[in-house]
């Protein structure tokens, strides 16, 4: 299978703790935060690297405006719905494995920092993390979530200042 659709691949893990190795986070690290691939919004999901900046380090002889590339910038901005009970409280949990409100609550406090990891390969975004996986991570600080357009359903924008990242990663069976 040479190609890959992209529209519910994408696998998401959200952490309250940094894997011990962020470029080779565990099965174990993994599904200990909360699965946040069926509870964010797919339409603005915006969670990649982004432009480095530049600087200027040409030599004397180069004529022109040559630049090289300093610290990396990324860019982390997701969606969460929200889910209630029946008496409009947030939802703590659920059955058959349901998280509830967890995406929103663990998001909803401006300074809270975070470690996201998402997968998009051909594996469908329900499927168990498993050793060898692709992953890129994330890690970053959230802002206040913002209001959004009140059609469909509701939700908040999360915007996190990002930290750090690490790229083309591989899950790791276990730990050290």
């Amino acid at each position: 299978m040479p190609k890959s659709l992209a529209d519910g691949h994408t696998r998401v893990a959200l952490l309250s703790a940094k894997p011990e190795d962020p470029m080779a986070p565990t099965i174990t690290e993994l599904e200990a935060g909360i699965d946040a691939s069926c509870r964010i919004n797919s339409a603005d999901y915006n969670v990649t690297p982004a432009a480095s900046e530049t600087v200027e380090e040409k030599e004397l002889c180069v004529e022109g405006n040559a630049v090289a590339f300093g610290p990396s910038n990324g860019t982390v901005e997701f969606t969460p719905f929200r889910y209630f009970d029946e008496t409009g409280a947030p939802e703590t949990g659920g059955v058959e494995g349901e998280i509830g409100d967890a995406v929103f609550q663990a998001t909803k406090e401006k300074g809270t920092r975070l470690w996201l990891y998402q997968r998009e390969t051909s594996k469908k975004a329900t499927d168990a993390w498993e050793a060898g996986d692709e992953v890129d991570g994330f890690e970053f600080i959230t802002d206040n979530p913002q209001q959004v357009d009140r059609t469909g359903y509701v939700k908040r924008k999360v915007v996190g200042a990002y930290q750090d990242m690490w790229l083309n990663a591989a899950v790791a069976t276990a730990g050290p």
